[in-house]
């Protein structure tokens, strides 16, 4: 499994109207903490680029692919490939910001491509891919219908799995769930 996390300190600035600094820094360590739990006993392994972050993920006891300045597309495609190369079949990608994440493990039991959507069926929670099959990731707004797309163009199966405790991530304000909303 590949989590992608941003630094403590700079992630979800977009929530900075209900949450000052230091609580948005502690928010986005705990969500990336549940997901990094969520793996269901398979390996995991955090890409960044803060030294932070990869100390904190290390204590944690994930493994760390260092990848700085590549931004999310390029980090992500970077570490698939990198665990690849270490032998992985598939590669499980959940963001870590996913508040309610319990067990995202069963996205690998499937031979093509899983892809989990946010609640508004635009982004990529969370996808699980085949290692080698040179799948190209593009996050951003509109993801999840361009990582559908991505599947069909590598004639890869394509699973859709709208799971609600992995549909539920946290942007700007409104994503708060109700008990950390100030």
């Amino acid at each position: 499994m590949l989590v992608p996390v941003k630094s403590f300190r700079t992630a979800k600035l977009r929530l900075a109207p209900a949450l000052p600094a230091p609580e948005r820094a502690a928010l986005a360590r705990a969500m990336a903490e549940r997901v990094l739990h969520a793996t269901g006993g398979l390996p995991c392994a955090v890409v960044c680029d803060d030294a932070e972050v990869a100390a904190w993920a290390l204590a944690q006891g994930a493994g760390v692919v260092w990848q700085p300045g590549r931004g999310l597309n390029g980090a992500v495609q970077s570490g698939v490939t990198r665990l690849a190369g270490a032998g992985a079949l598939q590669v499980i990608v959940a963001h870590a910001d996913l508040p309610l994440a319990t067990d995202v493990s069963w996205t690998a039991q499937f031979p093509g491509v899983t892809l989990v959507p946010d609640r508004r069926e635009d982004g990529t929670n969370v996808a699980c891919v085949p290692a080698t099959a040179g799948f190209r990731f593009a996050y951003g707004p509109g993801s999840f219908a361009r990582h559908q797309a991505e599947a069909r163009r590598l004639g890869l199966g394509l699973r859709i799995a709208r799971e609600p405790q992995l549909a539920w991530d946290v942007d700007v304000p409104a994503d708060l769930l109700p008990a950390a909303r100030r």
